[in-house]
């Protein structure tokens, strides 16, 4: 029998662990779920103040404040300690030095590009320098920092004015991102995939912009380091032809490429 990760069987175990039977009915596994989901936030909430070090020689942190030099341009990215999506993960950095470094295999030029999930904007600011037509998508109260970032980095800089857009992943998507209205080359991920408990949403949202019969491509990049990574690649791997493009074993990241399966 097919089994969620630890951080979705332990929200949904929740309520009974709190009102239901005596500790002693209780089964190991229920228990085993809620420890494993407990040690994935203790190190997601750990690499969120060890990830101030320095991941390599070109970045470097100042005052909530880091430095980037993709697409000949230096970038500049203010950062929050408020919320994981202020924050920028190894997953983003790598995907964007893959698509500076190859962009006959993906050339983002003239393409439309939305980004899932876009956090500070490292991501959607290098797709916009590289000549994409970008829109970058995360929850309502990441949007203000987010905007100031694409503003700060593109204006004058880039071929297409970079938009912004408020998803929530599975909601509302037929009414906020049409399908017949709303066609994209690529989506993109970084680091979308952790202890959280939305990853059927996020397959849904996924499903909804990457589906059978289109021609756009998914490319996610994610540190591996939770069960809930692997099941998310399991499924992802279930419905679309998906293939890894990139491994950076230092970093723990892999980058796959994905289509939807006809």
């Amino acid at each position: 029998m097919e089994r969620a990760p630890p951080a979705m069987r332990a929200a949904r175990l929740q309520p009974y662990l709190e009102t239901g039977p005596p500790q002693e009915q209780r089964s190991v596994l229920e228990t085993g779920a809620l420890e494993e989901a407990k040690r994935d936030c203790e190190r997601m909430s750990g690499e969120a103040m060890d990830r101030r070090k320095v991941w390599e020689p070109s970045v470097y942190y100042s005052l909530g404040k880091e430095s980037f030099h993709f697409a000949g341009h230096d970038i500049s990215i203010r950062e929050s300690m408020d919320t994981y999506g202020a924050l920028i993960w190894p997953g983003a950095v790598a995907l964007c030095q893959f698509l500076e470094n190859n962009q006959q295999q993906a050339s983002l030029v003239d393409k439309a590009v939305l980004e899932i999930g876009a956090g500070t904007g490292l991501l959607s600011i290098v797709a916009s320098l590289l000549g994409a037509w970008v829109t970058a998508t995360d929850l309502p109260d990441i949007l203000s920092n987010l905007t100031f970032n694409l503003t700060r980095n593109t204006r004058g800089r880039a071929r297409y004015t970079p938009q912004v857009a408020a998803l929530t992943w599975g909601q509302h998507l037929d009414r906020d991102f049409p399908r017949n209205g709303c066609r994209y080359d690529y989506i993109l991920a970084a680091d979308v995939v952790y202890h959280h408990e939305c990853l059927e949403e996020l397959l849904a949202t996924i499903r909804h912009f990457c589906h059978p019969g289109s021609t756009t491509t998914l490319l996610w990049a994610n540190k591996i380091r939770f069960q809930s990574d692997l099941w998310f690649i399991e499924h992802l791997k279930s419905s679309y032809n998906t293939k890894m493009i990139c491994e950076l074993p230092q970093q723990e990241v892999k980058i796959y490429q994905a289509t939807a399966k006809e």
